[in-house]
């Protein structure tokens, strides 16, 4: 059988550049080298060597987070480039990656979001009037990024104006949110026109950690992580099902994890990631083993579904151009 040639894609240009890294090198070891060839590029090196490279490409993998891979940008180059890749398309990725947005979306599909307010650089600040609207604990955090950077949670009314102050050092515009108190929930899907639901996740950060932020993410042993959720049949079911409402909401594809918190039998989206670590020990990879599909056979199945989705598109495409005018 013929070896795909697979682009990975990872390192990048964001502040989550050394995650991307570490992800970009564990998926390269994990993948098939029986099925697969596998060429790296690091965009902030390697873009000129890929769109040279782009007529030899199967398909790509993005191991990219936060501005640049994950909002849409990267992968309208690869459309451009007419190369298939793994998850979400451009609306998707960008819709996902800013939160305002997302937040609109949920409420539109019906699903329960924390109260909320967005706040824009160049306006009057106000601490107290976001303070009446919300109460305390307030969550601030930058509308675009990920990974929890720029993110605080704010326990007095002394210190909103610290954590403005430096969300606003990673965007020009910030969410406010009501700090929910509850269990932490993850809940990813897989597949293109009918994602299937993967086993929850139940978050548990060390009790050192304020919530579930950079260092807990990816500091050995700063959280436990258990699959599947300590919740009953019902709530699990509520759960998977309000993941493939965010899924669809968002209008993502090939997969996709989406945060909760679970607060007196009720979930409250939190984010979705359209692409989330990808380390075997990364909590999509996690459920994923859980749902007995091993690390390899996960980076398997993501490029059967990108080549499908793009046949799919390219089918499309040609049935419109067929028809007369």
């Amino acid at each position: 059988m013929k070896k795909l040639n697979i682009a990975l894609i990872y390192g990048g240009i964001s502040s989550e550049r050394e995650v991307s890294l570490k992800g970009g090198t564990q998926v390269s070891e994990a993948l098939d080298k029986t099925r697969y060839q596998v060429f790296r590029y690091d965009p902030m090196t390697d873009l000129n060597r890929l769109m040279a490279d782009a007529p030899k490409i199967d398909a790509a993998l993005i191991i990219l987070h936060g501005p640049y891979g994950e909002d849409g940008t990267i992968q309208g180059m690869l459309e451009l480039l007419d190369i298939p890749y793994q998850g979400s398309g451009v609306l998707g990725s960008a819709l996902a990656m800013n939160k305002l947005a997302s937040k609109r979306l949920y409420e539109q599909a019906g699903l329960p979001v924390p109260p909320w307010l967005h706040v824009r650089q160049e306006a009057a600040s106000d601490p107290a009037a976001y303070m009446a609207t919300l109460g305390l604990p307030i969550v601030v955090k930058p509308v675009s990024g990920g990974s929890s950077i720029g993110m605080s949670i704010v326990r007095t009314e002394d210190r909103l104006a610290d954590a403005l102050e430096n969300a606003f050092s990673h965007d020009d515009s910030v969410l406010l949110e009501s700090c929910i108190e509850g269990v932490e929930i993850t809940a990813g899907v897989i597949g293109n026109e009918q994602p299937d639901p993967l086993p929850l996740i139940e978050i548990i950060p060390d009790a050192s950690y304020d919530f579930f932020d950079y260092e807990a993410k990816y500091k050995p042993g700063a959280t436990r992580e258990i699959c599947p959720a300590r919740i009953d049949a019902g709530l699990t079911e509520k759960c998977q099902a309000y993941a493939r409402i965010a899924h669809s909401a968002l209008f993502c594809k090939g997969y996709s994890r989406t945060d909760f918190i679970l607060k007196d039998r009720e979930f409250y989206v939190l984010e979705t990631n359209t692409i989330p670590g990808m380390t075997p020990t990364s909590l999509l990879p996690l459920a994923a083993k859980t749902a007995g599909i091993g690390f390899s056979q996960l980076l398997d199945r993501l490029i059967e579904l990108c080549l499908e989705d793009h046949r799919k598109r390219k089918r499309i495409k040609t049935e419109d151009r067929s028809v007369p005018d």
